[in-house]
């Protein structure tokens, strides 16, 4: 009998040795999460598949952190132990910045000076208050490149709970959109046009720096169509996208014909449009006001055709972001901020991957638009909160409405103004049926699917300056805010150009459980007690029951 029990027991270890040696050949995981949150996507995959040399990851989240960004961190490593399981050249290490040798103030003046925000905590434990400062990014190398990767995302209001939740839902997005632009060979381009009065270079320098990463960039000036149009159409040609920003001068027929040439034959497009003349700096006067009108930029049946009309009323919305009374930049913190009605604070819907998981986006003087039955699909992806309303133009704007209490019922079931739409479909052109204004070679009446988007706001793209530098895109030097601007417009870009699928990363919905600290708090002797008399309570019982079937079994 002790035979065959040690060798099963034999047995038993060396089919336990033969499996662990086979699994240090065979890496596998099983992801039993409701939410497949530790399966990364084919999309996701296929990014870091090209490399065929190290791809080094620094991730700033090492030391003694918070209890959510301990999470943050569990959840970072996860992610890239799958990157690395699907291509060894992925490496990675965890580092705390601050604690590595040299001046602590001095580090984090670097980090900074290179773009790494840092996030200032407050930690409540047992009673006692603390603040910690943490660097919540990562560094991704590849070939003497470098890519920042943030692994915080904060939305205004954001519980802590929500705070996790975002970042970790962004995670695989934020790490396959890295390898993307550090693999990118041949990049598409964008085309700024410019000869209608449309925003300078220098406040669409934090945008167009952005997506650089991913496009080349030129410019294309319509200034000769008048000339030769089809040189300039077949220019256009040449790129892959079109960015008009905030143009403000009327265009000719003649170039409306080329831009319309140029998406028809698959272009795609992005409009930022005022249709209402009306700028902040204008009511900064000896009246404290001025006169908002509107805009005529002859593009109203170019847009029809397309299945758009951006109507000239200014968005008056409760839900806004606010203003500082200031005409110089000698001492921005010492300005108070009011709530201004028309820069409306647009909360995203989350339903498309432009708008997903983003914080809120600040637009400035913007219109209402409405979309118009054709075959195009539309697709709202920026619309004003239920407490909103449109206000016709032309209108006197005062900064006396500061002082005065807005009537909550005047904006009761006049809500919810679409301001941004996408467009898809198989476009057909806006001269179809008209005397053409110019000639040009093999025009073409109906075109491939296609996208465009068009936002009823310019001043969505525009970045604010600071000694005459531009800064981030969506950042208030005034107030000190960080909207989602950015982030919005980059997502757009990306759609419109992405052929590999990368911005459908964007809907992994991932939801991750906390702890409520409060229920801790209160339950916490609760399950002390269970945690260590539980056990206790076992091995007695335990003890009692062995010692009563020994007992009887030697003494039958």
């Amino acid at each position: 009998m002790k035979k065959v029990a040690v060798l099963t027991l034999v047995k038993g270890l060396l089919a336990l040795l033969i499996l662990n040696v086979l699994s240090s050949f065979v890496y596998h995981r099983f992801d039993l999460t409701e939410d497949r949150r530790y399966t990364l996507s084919e999309e996701a995959l296929r990014t870091v598949q090209k490399f065929d040399a190290p791809v080094i990851v620094d991730v700033l989240l090492d030391g003694k952190l918070p209890a959510e960004f301990a999470k943050l961190r569990t959840e970072t490593r996860l992610l890239l132990e799958q990157f690395a399981s699907s291509n060894e050249n992925i490496k990675f290490d965890f580092v705390n910045p601050i604690a590595e040798g040299g001046s602590r103030e001095q580090t984090i003046s670097e980090l900074q000076q290179i773009g790494l925000t840092p996030a200032n905590v407050t930690i409540e434990e047992n009673g006692k208050v603390s603040q910690e400062l943490v660097f919540p990014w990562a560094m991704v190398n590849y070939n003497n490149k470098t890519v920042k990767v943030p692994l915080l995302k904060n939305k205004l209001g954001s519980s802590s709970e929500d705070r996790i939740n975002n970042s970790v839902q962004q995670l695989e997005y934020a790490f396959a959109d890295a390898f993307t632009k550090l693999s990118l060979k041949e990049k598409k381009r964008v085309a700024v046009i410019k000869g209608n009065g449309e925003l300078g270079d220098i406040h669409l320098a934090d945008y167009l720096t952005t997506i650089r990463d991913y496009y080349n960039i030129g410019a294309i000036t319509l200034d000769s169509v008048s000339d030769n149009p089809q040189k300039v159409l077949d220019r256009l040609n040449n790129f892959d996208l079109a960015l008009i920003a905030k143009p403000t001068e009327a265009f000719t027929d003649a170039e409306k014909f080329v831009l319309d040439q140029f998406i028809v034959n698959g272009g795609k497009s992005i409009w930022l449009i005022d249709q209402v003349a009306m700028e902040l700096d204008s009511l900064f006067n000896e009246n404290a006001s001025s006169v908002a009108i509107p805009r005529d930029l002859n593009l109203n049946d170019f847009f029809f055709k397309y299945g758009v009309r951006i109507n000239s009323v200014l968005v008056n919305d409760l839900y806004n972001t606010p203003i500082v009374l200031a005409t110089g930049e000698a001492d921005e913190s010492q300005y108070n901020p009011l709530p201004w009605v028309y820069h409306p604070m647009v909360f995203s819907k989350n339903d498309h991957p432009i708008n997903k998981n983003i914080e809120a986006s600040r637009l400035q003087f913007a219109n209402a638009l409405d979309t118009l039955s054709n075959s195009n699909t539309k697709t709202i992806i920026l619309q004003s909160s239920p407490l909103s309303k449109a206000d016709g133009t032309p209108k006197q704007i005062s900064l006396n409405i500061l002082n005065q209490q807005p009537d909550q019922q005047l904006y009761m079931n006049k809500g919810n103004l679409p301001m941004g739409v996408l467009i898809e479909g198989e476009f057909t052109s806006a001269f179809t049926n008209r005397v053409k204004p110019v000639t040009l070679k093999e025009t073409l009446e109906n075109g491939p699917k296609n996208k465009m988007i068009v936002i009823a706001d310019g001043d969505i793209i525009k970045n604010q300056l600071r000694n005459g530098r531009p800064l981030q895109l969506g950042y208030d030097k005034w107030t000190n805010n960080t909207y989602g601007n950015k982030e919005f417009l980059v997502n757009g870009t990306n759609y419109l150009l992405d052929d590999t699928g990368l911005i459908n990363i964007r809907n992994k919905k991932v939801t991750i459980p906390l702890l409520d600290p409060k229920k801790i708090a209160n339950s916490k002797s609760k399950w002390q007690l269970i945690n260590t008399g539980i056990p206790v309570l076992l091995t007695v019982i335990f003890g009692l029951v062995f010692h009563y079937l020994r007992k009887k079994k030697f003494s039958a």
